[in-house]
């Protein structure tokens, strides 16, 4: 992969050459990434906030097909996990679309990040949030990985919101079944709250998540509460219907293994990457042109496909994925000394329009590729930003995927459930788990 730009980056206008979220405007030297025109927010005619989502590019074609035979002729634009797939799973391909820069944010995201141009800071430690604007990307112009980082950790999703999904993991080796853990989630995001202008005023608080599992039968009635913090360690709790108490999850983060999924998937794997960000130090390499998972409608067509022609022993359907060329900032992620991780490096790509992580490698402590990663996103019309829900993590020691935040068949996401009142914050705390759990 040909590095395009290497870190650190100079503070410059953002009215010039970048955009307010800090991506270049230009198209790239042959065009296939077209200049940045504003996104691509106007929801399709007559569709309403709760209906399925329609595919506006459904009658678009792919431009090419990468596959085993061919990768050598596309590396150049391919990290070392997608080459990995395609080398490793039989019939595995990525078929690329033309690209469509579909991702803007609403007038006071763009004013809340030029503001952090100025103010936002990282704390003493090197990890923590000091400082910084909320609603707005606190280093559209960063100068360090953690900065980069801290981009996507603080991405504008709305206030809070609804979000019934799952977690569905592949069968085992000679196996048949899906592991299926189903949860009826809410979340809130304080930071995300434009009338909040200090750190103070969004709870020093990154987002509070509540969730009860409703499938399987075994888990059903159990519930977790997560509050994950700007400058402090982050707290979870979970109510255990059997032992009808709540316990404190003083340990269930970084690599701990996320419960009935068989050892798959690490607690700091969801959401792409979550949690503390203490153990790692995280390197800025540059950007790159890569394709990468984009505008991924068809994830969430149940009229195209249902769960069985979804969801592959091996891998999705290859006809529900769909790939752009998009130029993503680079960040290495290795342990620091004296800490330690199951995946001892991480590398992480982060769409320059809208911060998201879409892609990212795991490295174990022999420099082997673990787990690779993949992302979704498309722009959420109700809310005129881009979000991310769905992503698939490949187990290449196991030969397992899963995947998560699925919303596959499931009633939409509702994006304004903080912002109109459907959710309240005196859900996000221990005595509301205990009332709940006791219900």
């Amino acid at each position: 992969m040909t590095v395009l730009s290497s870190a650190p980056v100079q503070a410059q206008s953002a009215g010039k050459s970048l955009t307010p979220v800090g991506a270049e405007k230009s198209a790239n030297a042959d065009g296939s990434i077209p200049a940045f025109a504003g996104g691509e927010l106007k929801a399709p005619a007559g569709w309403k906030a709760g209906q399925p989502r329609p595919n506006p590019y459904a009658s678009e074609k792919p431009l090419v097909s990468i596959t085993k035979a061919n990768a050598a002729q596309y590396q150049a634009n391919l990290t070392p996990g997608q080459l990995e797939l395609l080398n490793t799973l039989p019939g595995y391909r990525l078929d690329i679309y033309p690209t469509h820069r579909s991702c803007g944010y609403p007038d006071f995201v763009y004013q809340r990040s030029e503001e952090n141009l100025k103010t936002a800071k990282i704390a003493a430690n090197g990890y923590e949030l000091a400082a910084a604007a909320p609603a707005g990307f606190p280093f559209p112009q960063p100068n360090s990985g953690i900065e980069a980082i801290w981009n996507y950790k603080l991405r504008w999703l709305g206030e809070g919101r609804t979000e019934p999904n799952y977690t569905l993991l592949s069968p085992g080796r000679g196996g048949s079944d899906f592991v299926k853990v189903r949860i009826e989630s809410s979340m809130l995001t304080p930071f995300g709250n434009p009338k909040a202008k200090t750190l103070a005023e969004a709870e020093g608080v990154e987002f509070k998540f509540i969730q009860e599992v409703t499938e399987p039968a075994a888990r059903v009635g159990e519930i977790t509460l997560g509050i994950y913090y700007l400058n402090k360690t982050n707290e979870g709790w979970i109510y255990m219907p059997g032992q009808r108490r709540v316990k404190r999850l003083s340990t269930y983060a970084y690599d701990a293994p996320l419960m009935g999924l068989e050892n798959t998937y690490y607690v700091d794997q969801a959401w792409m990457y979550n949690g503390m960000l203490d153990r790692y130090d995280y390197k800025l390499v540059g950007k790159k042109e890569i394709y990468v998972p984009y505008n991924t409608f068809e994830l969430r067509n149940a009229k195209r496909f249902t769960a069985k022609t979804l969801f592959g022993a091996q891998y999705p359907n290859r006809d529900a994925y769909r790939y752009e060329k998009h130029r993503v900032w680079v960040v290495e992620a290795t342990v620091k000394a004296g800490q330690r991780h199951a995946a001892a490096k991480r590398t992480f790509y982060l769409d320059e329009d809208s911060w998201t992580i879409l892609l990212a490698d795991l490295y174990d402590s022999q420099g082997k590729i673990a787990r690779v990663q993949e992302g979704s996103i498309l722009p959420a019309w109700e809310l005129g930003a881009c979000v991310n829900q769905e992503f698939f993590s490949y187990d290449l020691n196991s030969g397992r995927y899963f995947g998560d935040v699925m919303v596959f068949g499931e009633p939409e996401t509702d994006w304004l459930a903080a912002a109109q009142g459907r959710i309240k914050k005196d859900m996000f705390t221990e005595s509301y788990l205990q009332r709940a759990g006791s219900r």
